[in-house]
């Protein structure tokens, strides 16, 4: 049996909006302006709020666990938690109330325990810029004395910034077995550009921008000390937004990414551009970057004695380089291993673990990927599942109960069609051979998916209709 259920999340800027009857909020590619029905001293009144920005909670992005609390998410310092049950809006939280943070990701990590590993920025009114790494207990919630889980955040390291005035922009980051991996990119955010947006009459969106000539800089914490790896390690400029899955080996550090050679990928997603027919759209944007997944591997053990000039790597299975400068930095050089994928996910039993396969959306330079993929990264070969003007969302990995072999499970994913005759659907496909297992029709409109959270049934509350407590 399947049970679809969705409601609107009602954050305060939904209830702002609404109520207004138009946006009132800014958000990352829109701005707000001042109602022109307002007289002049109301008007006055709304720029001046505008120089410190007024965030959105209009948290799109994924579904966060803190603890026992499950959390509407975006790059924001607000988040809205919800009943994983009923869907309902249980109330906003700000992150800058438990811990000191303009901004966090919307891509945490889960260890073994449970526990919730997360990173974000600490931009102003907290001391000298910096990133911050945090972690949430598994036991945080106090369902007691109605205390959310953020309450017993414990920080695990800060790491200062290149440039106050250039923070690098990040949407996730890695985790192995005992390190955090932040990748410091050249794509940066304007602080004086965020700050003067409002009165220039731009988004947040464009405050961003790829320094070509730049380098890229790895960071290596350990998760116990917080203490940083000494060794510098770099390469060349890149942009990233997903990283994949990261683990040790052999006194090696892997880890893969989705990168671009530009920072266009935003751009694409304004409605002037999605609402293109599809030849304009791929014609616009062909000579954008498209996205690469690539290892990179970085020796641990790197000292005084190594020798210059040529490879640590001491792996087998990749072409990746990591080559000691004079100067004792390492220079990395990747291990390309896919093109044309994004929105990667994996059997999540294997992160921080050495794995072969991972999930994503194939990217062809469609304005709406049409495909799903498995890519095998020993052999380099994958799968396909696609159905005639149909949309998939990104795929899911489930593993069935027991289960031994890596990608003994299913692959769900909602798909919607252009057709009016073919009703959006979930998909379940073998996630062994792609092929099709099962599809349940969703007799109503449903949008295009972006990142979500599988919850185990025997995880959610049970409901009068829903008995058994399944989503």
């Amino acid at each position: 049996m399947v049970i679809y259920r969705s409601k609107f999340l009602k954050s305060e800027t939904y209830k702002r909006n609404i109520k207004a009857n138009r946006i009132i909020i800014t958000e990352f590619g829109t701005m707000a302006y001042p109602d022109p029905c307002k007289n002049i001293f109301s008007r006055t009144f709304t720029h001046l709020r505008n120089i410190i920005p007024d965030f959105t909670d209009n948290n799109l992005i994924n579904i966060i666990r803190y603890g026992q609390d499950y959390y509407a998410s975006s790059e924001i310092n607000y988040m809205n938690q919800i009943d994983p049950t009923t869907l309902e809006t249980v109330g906003r939280i700000n992150y800058r109330n438990h811990i000191a943070l303009n901004l966090a990701t919307a891509h945490p990590h889960y260890d073994n325990e449970g526990n919730t590993y997360n990173m974000g920025t600490a931009i102003q009114g907290f001391g000298l810029p910096k990133y911050v790494i945090f972690r949430v207990p598994v036991d945080a919630k106090d369902k007691e004395n109605k205390v959310p889980a953020l309450k017993k955040v414990e920080k695990v390291c800060s790491i200062p910034m290149r440039s106050s005035l250039f923070p690098s922009y990040f949407h996730s980051f890695g985790m192995t077995e005992n390190f955090i991996v932040f990748v410091e990119q050249p794509f940066k955010l304007d602080i004086i550009k965020l700050g003067t947006a409002y009165f220039r009459g731009d988004n947040w969106g464009n405050c961003l921008k790829f320094d070509k000539d730049d380098i890229t800089l790895f960071h290596i914490i350990n998760r116990k000390t917080g203490k940083e790896v000494s060794t510098r390690y770099h390469a060349d400029a890149l942009v990233v937004f997903h990283h994949i899955n990261a683990y040790e080996e052999d006194d090696n550090l892997v880890f893969d990414l989705i990168t671009y050679t530009d920072g266009h990928l935003y751009e694409m997603f304004y409605i002037r551009n999605v609402v293109q027919d599809a030849e304009n759209f791929v014609q616009e944007n062909k000579n954008s970057s498209r996205p690469i997944c690539q290892r990179f591997v970085v020796p641990l053990n790197v000292h005084k004695e190594s020798p210059r000039g040529v490879n640590l790597v001491t792996l087998s299975d990749t072409s990746a380089q990591a080559i000691l400068q004079e100067d004792g930095s390492v220079y990395c050089q990747p291990d390309t291993v896919f093109e044309g994928l994004e929105l990667p996910g994996i059997n999540y039993n294997f992160n921080t673990m050495k794995y072969r396969y991972f999930y994503g959306s194939r990217v062809e330079w469609s304005p709406h990927p049409n495909k799903i993929a498995k890519i095998d990264i020993v052999t380099r070969e994958h799968l396909e599942w696609q159905q005639d003007k149909c949309y998939p969302s990104e795929p899911v990995f489930v593993a069935s109960p027991g289960a031994v072999e890596e990608d003994d499970g299913v692959i769900l994913s909602s798909v919607i069609s252009l057709e009016p005759d073919v009703a959006p659907f979930l998909l379940v496909l073998d996630a062994k051979n792609f092929k099709e297992i099962a599809r349940a029709t969703i007799p109503t409109s449903v949008h295009i998916d972006l990142h979500g959270l599988f919850i185990p049934a025997d995880v959610l509350q049970p409901t009068r209709d829903d008995d058994q407590g399944r989503r």
